[in-house]
C-alpha cells in the first residue's frame, strides 16, 4: 500500500503534530507499506528555516524509510492570524501540485488541526481516485476563536461551513480524542466513518530517568532544585501568564524553580514579563532539538500541563501528557476537566488544579514538593500507564483502518 500523507509539520521540528506523524509512519514502513509524506522546510514554531534546510519549491530526501517530499512556502512565525493563514494556503498550493506528480498512490491522510492541508488532501484524494482520510487534531476554526485570536463573523461562518464539507467528504476521520468523535456525531457526521486513535508516546525513547542530566543541571543551574517543568509550546491557549504569577506567590521558597522549555507565539511575551517581574525562581530556555526532550524532561520532578478556562478545551488532550508517562513523571494538569483530566484520574498519575487558579497552582505545588511518597506513587502511576499509550500499538490501530478502507474501495 502506498500511502501519502500531508502534513505541513515533521521531524526535524518537535511539536505533536510533527512527532505523531512521522513515529505513525516510521511504524508503516516497517510493516512493508510505502509512505510519502508532503511537507515544508521545517520553521515551527519560530518562523525560521532550520539549519541545514532551505526553503525550495521541491526537495526529496529520506527519513527512516519514509519518502519526504519538502515544498516551498510562505513562511511566517507561530502567530498574527492574516501571516499565518498565508503561511497554510501557500502550503495548501503547493502541496496540491506536488501530490499530483506522486505515483500509485493508494489512499491520502491530511492531517489538521488548521484544515487548508486537509483541502489539498481531498482534493488530490479526488484526483486520483482513491480514499480521503481526514485525521482530526483539532476542532478547528473553533480553536481559534476560543483563545479570541478571531472574533465569530462572516470569515468564521465560511469556515466553518468549510470544516463540515470536508468532514462529509472523508472516507475515514481519525480523531485523536474521543471528545471530538461525540462532537462530530452531534453535528451529524455518521459515527461509523470516524475512529479514534489517541496520542501516545515512543517507549523507546522517552524512559524512566533515575537522574536528571547532568549537561542541564549544570547549564541552567538546577542543582539540588525541586523543578516544576513545563515543556512544549507557548502559545496563547496554555495560560503561562498564571504560571508567572504562581511563582510569583512561591518566590521566598528557594527550593521549587520553574522551568519553561519551548517557543511559540507567547514566549516573547512571556520573557518580558519574567524579565519585568524580576523573578529568580523562572528559567525560560529556547524551544530544544527533538533528539535532547528527554534529557530535558529528565531534569523535572513535576510535569505541569496547562490550558486556559475555555470550554473548548475539556475536548483536548495534550501530548506532553503521554511523553510525561513515558518519563515517569507525576503531573499537574490544569485544565477545564474533559478528556484529559480522566486519563489522569483513571491512572492516578497526576493531581488536578483548576485552570487558571495561581493560588490552588501554588498550594499543589508545595504538597508535592513536601509529600515525596505522594510523588513517588504518581511516578510509579504514570510509568505503568504509558503501557498503555504505546506509539507503536496506537499507529498499528489506525494502519489497520487504513488497510481495511482500501481493501473496501478495490472491492
Amino acid at each position: 500500500m502506498h500511502i501519502l500523507f500531508l502534513s505541513d509539520n515533521f521531524p526535524p521540528e518537535g511539536n505533536a503534530p510533527a512527532t505523531r506523524t512521522y513515529e505513525h509512519t516510521r511504524v508503516w514502513v516497517k510493516k512493508g507499506h510505502q509512505v510519502t509524506v508532503i511537507t515544508c522546510a521545517p520553521n515551527f514554531p519560530e518562523g525560521k528555516v532550520f539549519h541545514g534546510y532551505t526553503n525550495h519549491w521541491y526537495d526529496v530526501s529520506e527519513y527512516d524509510g519514509i519518502k519526504v517530499i519538502r515544498v516551498k512556502t510562505y513562511i511566517a512565525a507561530n502567530k498574527g492570524v492574516f501571516k499565518r493563514t498565508l503561511d497554510f494556503v501557500s502550503f495548501m498550493i503547493s502541496s496540491l501540485f506536488a501530490g499530483l506528480f506522486q505515483r500509485k498512490i493508494d489512499i491520502v491522510i491530511g492531517t489538521s488541526p488548521q484544515f487548508f492541508t486537509v483541502i489539498s488532501a481531498c482534493l488530490l484524494s479526488k484526483l486520483k481516485r482513491v480514499p480521503f482520510v481526514f485525521e482530526l487534531r483539532d476542532i478547528w476554526p473553533a480553536s481559534i476563536t476560543a483563545v479570541e485570536a478571531v472574533k465569530k463573523g462572516a470569515i468564521i461562518n465560511f469556515f466553518e461551513k468549510l470544516e463540515m464539507s470536508l468532514y462529509r467528504q472523508a472516507d475515514l476521520i481519525v480523531s485523536v480524542t474521543n471528545s471530538f468523535k461525540t462532537e462530530l456525531i452531534k453535528r451529524g457526521i455518521a459515527e461509523d466513518k470516524i475512529t479514534v486513535v489517541l496520542n501516545g508516546v515512543d517507549l523507546t525513547t522517552y524512559t524512566l530517568c533515575k537522574f536528571k542530566h547532568p549537561r542541564f543541571v549544570q547549564e541552567v543551574n538546577l542543582d539540588g532544585k525541586f523543578v516544576v517543568g513545563y515543556v512544549g509550546t507557548h502559545g496563547m491557549a496554555h495560560a503561562l501568564d498564571k504560571v508567572v504569577e504562581t511563582a510569583e506567590l512561591l518566590k521566598d521558597n528557594k527550593t521549587v524553580i520553574f522551568l519553561f522549555v519551548g517557543g511559540g507565539a507567547y514566549k516573547e511575551k512571556l520573557n518580558q514579563m519574567i524579565m519585568d517581574s524580576g523573578l529568580e525562581n523562572i528559567i525560560s530556555i529556547p524551544r530544544q532539538p527533538k533528539s535532547e526532550i528527554p534529557s530535558v524532561w529528565s531534569l523535572c520532578d513535576v510535569s505541569l500541563i496547562s490550558l486556559k478556562d475555555v470550554p473548548l478545551f475539556k475536548s483536548v488532550v495534550p501530548s506532553k501528557i503521554f511523553e510525561s508517562m513515558g518519563m515517569g513523571l507525576p503531573m499537574i494538569i490544569s485544565m477545564p476537566e474533559g478528556e484529559a483530566t480522566s486519563i489522569i484520574k483513571e491512572s492516578t498519575s497526576g493531581l488536578i488544579v483548576k485552570p487558571e487558579s495561581p493560588h490552588e497552582l501554588a498550594e499543589t505545588i508545595l504538597v508535592l514538593l513536601e509529600d515525596s511518597s505522594l510523588r513517588n506513587s504518581l511516578s510509579k502511576n504514570s510509568l505503568q500507564a504509558s503501557k498503555s499509550f504505546s506509539r507503536s500499538a496506537l499507529s498499528a490501530i489506525m494502519l489497520e483502518n487504513l488497510e481495511a478502507l482500501v481493501k473496501s474501495s478495490t472491492t
